[in-house]
């Protein structure tokens, strides 16, 4: 299926990707994990939930731990251009059938929820508290040092169908693989802010949180959070890398959260602001899309992700896969 044509004025309009909420079993170990070892700050805490922030970030989180008996996705948020682009997401999801709802959030106004083309719940909204700048206040620093939260990636059971619902959000495509016998899709990648992607799409049993992505200044801090995971009881949480993406061009870590929830350390992607930018394309079959150079992926890197609470799940239309290492 060719890739649809961007579409420059959607319905509302969507800045970027803003947090996501993860169900964790064990706050505690989950707090000394995502501050300790990773570096993100606690804007707010109680018993049952902790909102984090990384350090270019000013609005209140990016990322909510909920104590809940099993793990799992809340929700991904997304933040929009104005309060009338709420009303306006409202109209439009409820034109193509889809329920929606306004939620209470703390520290946010307005918030509608919804589901995607695949019942993976998204929330959107315009307003979020404000927290005072700490990117220069390098006592802080610590693990990888974060500066903000990057992208999602997803398990679609269509990719195909996935770019269609999205790019008719806004979503603008930058890289895809397609499988050359079906024409079908595999994977693509889609922004709104102008990096290469605030979600993409692998084919897989879905919809899944395949992972989450945080953006470091160098791949020097990638190096150093694998000399810190590695003396401080995290080595079996290092799942892929060090290595060089061919998509992206960026150079990346996967380790795995104690729930394990997915997460990337990220860095040296490139601008795509350009509203006329040529997605490029990859074979399936070309091992470096996935690693330009560096170990191949395991088998848990393409079947293991986090399910969306309360959400069905199917398996993959599209039956092609890439190489996988043993």
């Amino acid at each position: 299926m060719p890739i649809p044509a961007p579409n420059l004025n959607p319905p509302f309009n969507i800045i970027r990707l803003s947090h996501v909420e993860f169900g964790v079993t064990d706050l505690a170990a989950s707090r000394t994990f995502y501050t300790d070892i990773l570096g993100l700050q606690v804007t707010d805490e109680d018993d049952e939930t902790i909102y984090l922030r990384a350090m270019e970030e000013r609005g209140h989180h990016c990322l909510v731990l909920k104590k809940k008996p099993e793990a799992g996705i809340d929700y991904l948020s997304y933040k929009v251009w104005s309060e009338d682009e709420l009303d306006k997401a409202e109209t439009y999801f409820k034109g193509i059938g889809h329920a929606t709802e306004w939620v209470e959030r703390p520290y946010q106004g307005r918030t509608l929820r919804t589901r995607d083309c695949f019942g993976a719940p998204m929330e959107f909204y315009f307003k979020m508290d404000r927290l005072e700048p700490i990117h220069q206040k390098y006592a802080l620093y610590r693990g990888v040092k974060p500066l903000r939260i990057d992208h999602f990636n997803c398990f679609a059971p269509n990719v195909d169908t996935a770019v269609e619902f999205y790019g008719k959000l806004g979503f603008r495509v930058t890289e895809y693989t397609e499988d050359e016998e079906t024409g079908a899709l595999w994977a693509a990648w889609t922004h709104r802010k102008g990096g290469v992607h605030d979600i993409a799409f692998t084919n897989g049993h879905g919809p899944r949180l395949h992972h989450t992505a945080f953006w470091v200044p160098t791949p020097l801090n990638i190096i150093d959070l694998l000399d810190l995971m590695s003396t401080t009881g995290y080595v079996g949480n290092i799942e892929r890398g060090p290595g060089r993406h061919g998509i992206s061009n960026a150079f990346f870590l996967y380790i795995l959260d104690p729930d394990g929830h997915r997460i990337e350390i990220y860095c040296s992607d490139y601008q795509t602001v350009d509203p006329d930018l040529e997605p490029i394309k990859w074979d399936l079959k070309d091992p470096q899309r996935q690693t330009l150079w560096g170990a191949p992926a395991p088998r848990s890197w393409f079947e293991e992700g986090s399910a969306f609470t309360g959400v069905d799940t199917r398996d993959a239309d599209l039956k092609a896969s890439p190489i996988i290492a043993p």
